[in-house]
């Protein structure tokens, strides 16, 4: 364990974050001053940091002894955001020297790195000095700091139709799946143990659309993302209803993008995507995660790799031209060896675009429960295997267009989409990139409000299913009064 004593409290989430960076296969535990500790034994590593009136002051204890002591100065009046920065600044440069490890995003936690050089970049600032600025204040690599700015660069370009505020996108959540897998955190639901609750579900959602409709029916649909859990576990009648009731509620006439998550292989049939299709889909994906089979019963997918390239064979033949793949980077036992022959056989299937994820241990995961019964050295993400993965997106005519970074993350990493020009995600860069309402229905969804300021406020649905279909109207009323405001002006200008 590593006990970290800090005399404030509001740095915790930023302190924990950066020093389990460090040590991935430790316990880290941060507390207040005066807060008592779990445990008396004294060999246990500490790091004390003390805010005074001039500065922070970080020393690390070993054994009972001091091993590091470091501290800095800091102006009066400090922003809390510049004292953050300055803290982690210090508390990187120790852990850095002191294990005589680097951190290919620095201290970089909780914060997508594109979004500091999209507002940079936004501002008129060059690459270079966004880089300089990106090493100087996060310790990033020239490496990392320079892929932040191109593909903050190109999803500025990519975005550059979307309607701000007099436009929206729309989430719908389908939250059943076949079988929950190892890794997942997400709000999802045995389809098998829920199946009588589809059609309630269903209706709910149908509410929800039709607040939708009559809310936002003077602003522009953009994009309009389906995902999950997994859409495809609804049968194809269901399928067809959802679309169908989108399709007569909402103007879809200016969507730049419509996606359907099909996901996993063992929910996608031709009836399902030959539904899909019907209703002008414009992307969808298949999602293998890897293209080894022992892993892939290791991590509760239920489907063979052979299963994987026929759903992908059947959603070419019915003529779908924008077909998405995700894999994980880091699954248990993979190696490098494993990596690349995923990645080959990926590249024999040509898809237009590839998102490729550093695993992320989630507490709400079954993953927690085994790394602590076989050890998290069973997880290897290094950078030569991200730099094969965007070898191969490359060769594929790929490039980098959304990134984004979670806690935990495998090698302390990143998740990136590659794609074809003209086959990027939308949705995946408003998601990330926070510079447009998104608003959210089915259970476990949050909706994001964008003020024209950049100020940002949610609300979220309830994740349980027979909640979500109980409380439906309360659900929808919490969107009402998270919108209200913006509603009423639209409807006095009317006037």
């Amino acid at each position: 364990m590593i006990v970290v004593k800090c005399n404030k409290n509001e740095f915790v989430y930023d302190i924990h974050s950066l020093v389990k960076a460090f040590y991935p296969a430790e316990e880290v535990k941060v507390f207040e001053e005066g807060e008592k500790l779990l445990s008396s034994d004294e060999n246990l590593p500490e790091f004390f940091i003390l805010f005074e009136n001039q500065g922070i002051k970080i020393t690390i204890l070993a054994d009972g002894e001091k091993k590091v002591e470091q501290a800095v100065s800091l102006p009066e009046n400090l922003s809390r955001p510049d004292c953050k920065n300055a803290l982690k600044k210090l508390l990187y440069g120790i852990l850095s020297e002191y294990t005589n490890k680097q951190l290919p995003w620095g201290n970089l936690t909780g914060i997508r790195p594109t979004k500091i050089a999209y507002g940079l970049l936004e501002k008129g600032i060059c690459r270079e000095k966004i880089a300089a600025y990106m090493k100087d204040t996060y310790s990033c690599s020239d490496k990392k700091a320079f892929l932040a700015y191109d593909i903050a660069q190109r999803e500025h370009d990519i975005l550059s139709h979307i309607h701000y505020e007099n436009g929206y996108s729309l989430y719908i959540g389908i939250p059943f799946c076949p079988t929950t897998c190892l890794y997942c955190s997400f709000t999802s639901y045995s389809i098998a143990a829920h199946r009588n609750e589809v059609d309630a579900y269903l209706m709910a959602l149908e509410k929800e659309i039709d607040y939708v409709a009559e809310s936002f029916a003077d602003k522009t649909l953009d994009s309009i993302y389906i995902g999950g859990g997994t859409p495809t576990t609804l049968e194809a009648e269901e399928l067809d209803r959802l679309l169908s009731y989108i399709d007569n509620k909402l103007d879809l006439s200016q969507a730049l993008e419509y996606t359907v998550e099909a996901g996993r292989a063992d929910s996608i049939t031709k009836a399902k995507l030959e539904v899909i299709k019907k209703h002008g889909v414009t992307r969808i994906s298949v999602n293998p995660q890897t293209m080894k089979e022992e892993t892939l019963k290791l991590i509760g997918r239920r489907h063979s790799v052979a299963q994987v390239k026929e759903a992908f064979a059947l959603a070419r033949e019915l003529k779908f031209d924008n077909i998405n793949m995700d894999l994980i980077l880091g699954l248990p036992n993979e190696t490098k060896e494993d990596v690349e022959e995923t990645l080959r056989q990926v590249k024999e299937l040509n898809p237009d675009s590839l998102t490729v994820h550093s695993l992320a241990i989630k507490r709400a995961s079954k993953m927690s429960e085994w790394i602590i019964k076989e050890g998290i050295q069973c997880l290897h993400n290094t950078d030569e295997t991200m730099e094969s993965a965007a070898m191969a997106a490359e060769k594929m005519h790929m490039q980098p267009y959304y990134l984004y970074r979670q806690k935990n993350m495998s090698g302390n990493f990143e998740n990136v989409g590659y794609a074809r020009e003209g086959k990027y995600g939308i949705y995946n860069i408003l998601i990330m990139e926070e510079v447009q309402s998104i608003v959210a229905l089915g259970a476990g969804t949050v909706t994001k409000r964008v003020f024209p300021d950049g100020r940002i406020e949610r609300c979220d649905n309830v994740k349980d299913i027979a909640q979500y279909i109980e409380r439906i109207n309360e659900m929808i009323n919490r969107k009402r009064l998270l919108f209200a405001d913006e509603i009423c002006e639209e409807k006095q200008d009317e006037i």
